[in-house]
């Protein structure tokens, strides 16, 4: 218990939390807004705009230089690993989703063709995986947003 006490009073922990959780609450309100109606999957799906991967990072590596200065190892440590995550957003996951897309379009006429077509769980592939470099941006924006203000209006 005192953990869990210790995890929902650090500062960094918050920032973090709050990035993602801001980000994935936008998708989904920006989703509802766009198609109106309800996609639950976009509570905790990847992809779209903001990107809560990027959020999360950027907050956690922003709370880290606020809280232990941006010449310190564990900055340098966190903003290594937020750059790490938002280039695989945008490059390798983002590319993984355009490949699914051809995939299943593929699977698609194949069916129509009568072509059998054999998948284990006979699902379509996931094609929202990544995100463009706007979404990326967004969410960098959000969670510097969101660490600074827990920290100038909280601390």
């Amino acid at each position: 218990m005192q953990f869990l006490n210790q995890l929902f009073s650090n500062y960094i922990a918050i920032s973090a939390f709050w990035g993602w959780f801001l980000a994935q609450a936008l998708k989904f309100v920006i989703v509802l807004w766009q198609i109106r109606r309800l996609q639950w999957e976009r509570l905790i799906g990847s992809g779209g705009f903001p990107s809560s991967h990027t959020s999360l990072v950027v907050a956690l590596s922003t709370a880290t230089a606020y809280e232990h200065g941006p010449t310190s190892d564990l900055f340098v440590i966190c903003l290594t690993f937020s750059l790490i995550v938002m280039y695989d957003a945008s490059g390798v996951r983002r590319e993984a989703g355009r490949q699914a897309q051809i995939l299943n379009q593929l699977m698609e006429h194949f069916k129509k063709r009568n072509i059998p077509v054999h998948i284990e769980g006979g699902q379509m592939l996931k094609e929202l995986l990544g995100h463009t470099p706007f979404e990326v941006f967004g969410g960098a924006i959000l969670g510097y947003a969101v660490a600074s203000i827990i920290y100038y209006n909280f601390l």
